[in-house]
């Protein structure tokens, strides 16, 4: 298999659909041998991006480059990638072996070379004592696997991947996100996923772009963006959120956040006065019974439990802060018991685990 790593490079991209502009000065670096995420809710725009560098789609302007090559205008079959398709896109009417081999007869690949390579992309996907099946015959996890076999087999600069997970069910998609991450480190190639499943890109990438309306809003790690979002639509995407909006305020001697219903906290001293949003995840806020004992090193606000969810491994409460609504994640035990609505709690919470965002 191919065990060369590009770099891809985008500068000031914009690429419009006769009168709709759908990408919009994307600028982007991907490392060589990186896996990377495009996610973004469904018109965002990162398909259509993928697609831009695959060279499907309208011309756009600006640059793509991958490794030191301007493929901008070069056709698809020029650039040498391999994409990977939601819809598997795999011939009925031929075995998994014609599947795999097709891409490398139209390459005019000898066919002394065409079986060994084959037979190598096969055993990589776990398929070899499947070659001789059809595709109906398969499962779709199995199918999934033929059309990565289909493109890694002629050895392609990069991997592009088109949400190729969302036809599968939920416990099979699991299990193709971690062999796809297996796949990728076993091959050393660059490659980018789109999906708009925020799970899937937290378990797959080394990094992600978050885009919407066509902008790219924050590249990072997931934790990087999970943990330190730069805009409110990025916080919203990635998970759950509270959202406070109020105003930075000097108190004193130093500034405090101040929100509807008295609800203060303390921030930086060089925070910049003026409106803002305090946001924090639910699973960062503790519930306590009202008159327990609280560290004074934590904001701690009186509730009422408002309602609740059993989720599992969570019980996610909804307490209402005299007017303004958060959510709070506790961890599940058995046996242990769910708080009822009305009750009196104290929601508690480490200043550190507050962002305050403008926009």
């Amino acid at each position: 298999m191919n065990d060369r790593s590009q770099r891809i490079l985008i500068e000031n991209l914009h690429l419009s659909f006769g009168d709709t502009h759908v990408l919009k000065g994307i600028d982007l670096e991907i490392a060589p041998g990186e896996f990377f995420a495009f996610l973004g809710p469904s018109g965002s725009g990162k398909s259509t991006l993928l697609r831009a560098i695959a060279g499907f789609g309208p011309l756009p302007e600006g640059r793509i480059l991958i490794g030191d090559e301007d493929v901008t205008r070069q056709p698809p079959w020029a650039r040498n990638v391999g994409m990977v398709f939601q819809s598997y896109a795999l011939w009925p009417h031929m075995t998994v072996w014609k599947n795999v081999a097709f891409g490398l007869e139209e390459r005019r690949v000898p066919k002394a070379e065409i079986t060994p390579r084959v037979e190598r992309a096969l055993d990589m996907v776990g398929l070899l004592e499947l070659a001789d099946r059809r595709p109906s015959q398969l499962s779709g996890g199995q199918q999934q696997r033929v059309a990565l076999a289909r493109t890694i087999v002629v050895e392609p600069r990069v991997l592009l991947l088109d949400e190729p997970l969302s036809n599968l069910d939920a416990n099979l998609r699991i299990q193709m996100r971690r062999e796809l991450r297996s796949l990728q480190r076993k091959l050393g190639i660059t490659t980018i996923f789109v999906t708009h499943d925020q799970e899937e890109a937290n378990t797959t990438s080394d990094r992600m772009a978050v885009l919407d309306q066509g902008v790219i809003q924050q590249v990072g790690t997931p934790m990087e963006l999970y943990d330190n979002p730069t805009n409110l639509f990025v916080a919203g995407f990635l998970g759950s959120a509270n959202r406070l909006p109020g105003r930075i305020v000097t108190e004193g001697a130093g500034r405090v956040f101040r929100a509807e219903n008295d609800i203060v906290i303390p921030v930086a001293a060089d925070e910049p006065e003026g409106e803002a949003t305090a946001i924090f995840r639910p699973q960062n806020v503790h519930l306590k019974a009202q008159g327990e004992k609280t560290d004074e090193s934590t904001i701690c606000l009186p509730g009422r439990i408002a309602h609740s969810e059993f989720l599992g491994s969570l019980i996610r409460y909804g307490v209402d802060l005299a007017g303004t609504e958060i959510l709070v994640d506790e961890p599940h035990q058995a046996g242990q018991p769910v708080l009822p609505e009305g009750a009196d709690v104290t929601a508690c919470l480490s200043a550190d685990q507050v962002r305050i965002l403008r926009e």
